[in-house]
């Protein structure tokens, strides 16, 4: 192995660790991937633009965007209180399907058609703070500080683990369906996302 490879599999490697540490984190985009893995419906056009997604973010991070987004304070501004506002709303939703005996089986969650379902996953994407914070600023930062015919092999390495994830949450969904055939894994399930949103949005509002 030259030294060249050995540095582009060292960049590819830390662009895959750097990705799993932020990706893997719940948010409002992998719970919603996970509700409808869970019903399996419409999960995997959802997973890929999820991946498609990251990929722009990500490469738009590394290439240099990320320093001019975290420069910005009306960007941060605007993210930090439309982000918290969404994401108090999603975990609103949630709490209400927790709530509401009517709401606790499959058939009366997630999307209900394909185009909602992609529209709802842009949402939980795009309008949340941290998907930026996350791809362009902190992945965009790191990569950012390899040597530029090496950022390109940390991008491939950050948008290879969200290619990983996001299958993995489609394909493993499987597995937890029997569990979710019980309302009450349902309403844990919706509980604990509406914590998540909440804390998220209160983290967003105090410390971004």
């Amino acid at each position: 192995m030259t030294p060249l490879l050995t540095l582009e599999w060292l960049a590819w490697s830390k662009g895959l660790a750097t990705s799993a540490g932020l990706i893997m984190a719940i948010g409002a985009q992998n719970a919603f991937v996970l509700t409808q893995s869970l019903k399996r419906e419409f999960h995997w056009p959802i997973a890929l633009l999820c991946m498609f997604f990251d990929a722009v973010l990500m490469t738009a991070g590394v290439i240099g965007l990320g320093v001019a987004f975290s420069q910005s304070p009306l960007l941060l501004e605007i993210a930090r209180w439309g982000g918290a506002l969404f994401l108090f709303w999603f975990g609103l939703q949630a709490a209400r399907r927790a709530l509401d005996s009517h709401a606790l089986t499959t058939d009366n969650r997630g999307a209900a058609s394909l185009k909602s379902a992609l529209l709802t996953t842009a949402a939980v994407t795009l309008l949340n703070p941290h998907a930026y914070i996350d791809t362009i600023v902190l992945i965009g930062g790191i990569g950012g500080q390899y040597a530029p015919e090496l950022r390109i092999w940390f991008a491939v390495g950050a948008v290879s683990f969200s290619v990983i994830w996001f299958s993995s949450l489609c394909i493993g969904a499987r597995w937890l369906a029997p569990l979710f055939r019980k309302p009450v894994a349902w309403r844990i399930l919706d509980g604990l996302i509406c914590l998540m949103m909440w804390s998220i949005a209160v983290s967003l509002i105090f410390t971004l």
